[in-house]
């Protein structure tokens, strides 16, 4: 069961990881009043499940 734990938490960490550089590349940014504005039109869903993923992994791995 600990094992399992391991592999969630590794799994979600990497996809926080790379969901959240996909959701960063997907922002745009302009110009208003001399102020720069940035709006990300990227999907912000994958990030939370897989930090769910992340957080159910380390949960299994410090049960006994």
């Amino acid at each position: 069961m600990k094992i399992l734990g391991y592999i969630l938490s590794i799994g979600g960490l990497v996809g926080v990881i790379f969901f959240t550089y996909e959701y960063m590349q997907e922002s745009e940014s302009f110009e208003v009043l001399g102020a720069d504005v940035a709006v990300s039109t990227g999907d912000w869903i994958p990030i939370v499940i897989s930090a769910l993923v992340m957080v159910v992994g380390i949960l299994m791995s410090r049960g006994k």
